[in-house]
């Protein structure tokens, strides 16, 4: 009976350890972010102004807001439809885990030099907030915060 329980006891220890040791691998921030994101949500400053699905929304035409990132056999390529429609090509990368370079963009967006720079504050495999760097000529100096899902 007792080496019975010794077995049962052990099977059980053994069965936990597996399955505590079978967590998924949580891709790299590289993978993650690499697919294309539409905007959610936007703040200029602390101004919510663009929500998706809102009625009232200021800045109605960040629904059009789109940033696609590509990771092809290590060609790391950006497309970026801003606010205004315009759309900028270029490159990206990544430095850490917290911090998103578009360069090269042409045509280079309004007092950038082609190069836009972005912490990440979040992201998972459907959702990313990014928050710009420096301030957008485009939206009256603001720094804005960019809550982007995918699809």
């Amino acid at each position: 009976m007792r080496k019975s329980y010794a077995l049962l006891w052990c099977s059980i220890m053994m069965l936990g350890l597996v399955a505590v040791g079978c967590k998924d691998k949580v891709k790299p921030v590289s993978e993650r972010i690499a697919k294309a994101w539409t905007a959610e949500s936007v703040k200029h400053g602390a101004t919510v102004v663009y929500t998706r699905g809102g009625s009232g929304n200021i800045e109605a035409a960040y629904s059009g807001f789109r940033l696609t990132l590509t990771n092809s056999a290590g060609a790391k390529t950006v497309s970026l439809t801003d606010v205004d429609g315009k759309t900028f090509t270029g490159n990206w990368d990544l430095e850490g885990d917290t911090k998103l370079v578009l360069t090269n963009l042409t045509p280079a967006p309004t007092g950038s030099g082609g190069k836009l720079e972005f912490t990440i504050n979040s992201i998972d495999d459907a959702k990313v907030v990014l928050t710009r760097l420096t301030a957008s000529p485009k939206t009256g100096g603001t720094i804005n915060e960019y809550t982007l899902t995918n699809p």
